[in-house]
C-alpha cells in the first residue's frame, strides 16, 4: 500500500484520478486538457499511478486510454474505513454514486489483476471450453474468428447458454473482444462489450478486463463482484494448478 498513498500524496494526482473518475477511458490529451502542465509531466504523474495500480492503460489503435482501476481504493476502504463506520458510510458512498452515475454516460467497469504465467496461458484459460469451465463455472465455447458467436454454457451438462455474443476483436494472445448478450433479451436491448487486454511483463501478467455499456448502476455492481470472483479464480488456477477450494462467486 506504500505506493498507493505516496501517489495519493499528490494534489495533482489526485486530480487526475478525480478527471478519470469524471469520464473514464481518456486519452493523455484529453486528461492534460485543464491542466497548467506539459504532456511529459503528466505523464510521469501518470506513470506513479499506474505503478501504484491505480490506473490502468489499454490501447485502441494509436491511442491509449487511461482507466481508474478502483481495487487498491476499495482495499483501503475495506482496511482503513469500512470496519469503524460501515453502515453510515456504505449507505452514503451508494447515494453519492447513484448521484454520480446519473449524470454520466453507461456505466463501465476496468479490472486489473497480474498473474504468474504467459499471454498464451492466459489466453487459453479464456477461450478454451473445458480450462474456462474449471474456474468459471461455465464453458466459453467458439472457434473465436472475428465475427463468430460465442456463447457462455452452464458446466452442468445442460448445454444452457447464460451469455451469448460476438466475437469482436481476436488477437491471440494478447487481446479479445467480445459482445455479452442475455439468450432471452429484446432485440432492442444493446449488448455489453467485454475486453480482455493480455500484457507480457517478464515472468508475470497483466489482464485488464474492461467492461463498457452497461445498463445501470446495479449491472455495474454485479458485473464488479462477478469478475473479482471469476478472476481471483483463475489466477488461482494458473497459479496453483487448481481453482480455489471453494467457488468465491458464493462467499457472501
Amino acid at each position: 500500500m506504500d505506493k498507493v498513498f505516496r501517489a495519493l500524496a499528490d494534489r495533482t494526482r489526485r486530480h487526475l484520478l478525480d478527471r478519470l473518475h469524471e469520464h473514464n477511458g481518456q486519452t493523455l490529451g484529453e486528461l492534460c486538457g485543464r491542466l497548467e502542465m506539459t504532456r511529459q509531466a503528466a505523464t510521469q504523474h501518470l506513470a506513479i499511478l499506474e505503478a501504484a495500480n491505480l490506473v490502468s492503460t489499454v490501447r485502441r489503435g494509436r491511442e491509449k486510454l487511461h482507466y481508474l482501476n478502483p481495487v487498491p481504493l476499495h482495499t483501503i476502504q475495506e482496511r482503513w474505513i469500512d470496519k469503524f463506520e460501515r453502515p453510515r458510510l456504505r449507505s452514503l458512498s451508494a447515494l453519492k454514486q447513484r448521484a454520480e452515475n446519473a449524470m454520466t454516460d453507461k456505466p463501465r467497469f476496468v479490472y486489473v489483476v497480474y498473474i504468474e504465467s504467459t499471454p498464451e496461458k492466459v489466453w487459453n484459460a479464456l477461450t478454451d471450453a473445458d480450462v474456462s469451465g474449471a474456474y468459471w463455472g461455465h464453458r466459453n465455447v467458439s472457434d473465436w474468428q472475428e465475427g463468430s458467436s460465442w456463447e457462455h454454457r452452464r458446466t452442468d451438462g445442460s448445454g444452457v447458454a447464460d451469455v451469448v455474443g460476438t466475437v469482436v476483436v481476436s488477437e491471440p494472445p494478447t487481446r479479445l473482444v467480445t459482445t455479452w448478450s442475455d439468450p432471452a433479451a429484446q432485440p432492442a436491448d444493446e449488448p455489453s462489450r467485454v475486453t480482455f487486454d493480455i500484457e507480457p511483463h517478464g515472468e508475470i501478467v497483466r489482464l485488464t478486463v474492461t467492461h463498457e455499456d452497461l445498463k445501470d448502476d446495479n449491472e455495474r455492481e454485479e458485473a464488479a463482484s462477478g469478475w473479482a470472483a471469476v478472476l481471483s479464480n483463475l489466477k488461482s488456477l494458473l497459479e496453483t494448478g487448481s481453482p480455489l477450494p471453494r467457488e468465491p462467486w458464493l462467499v457472501p
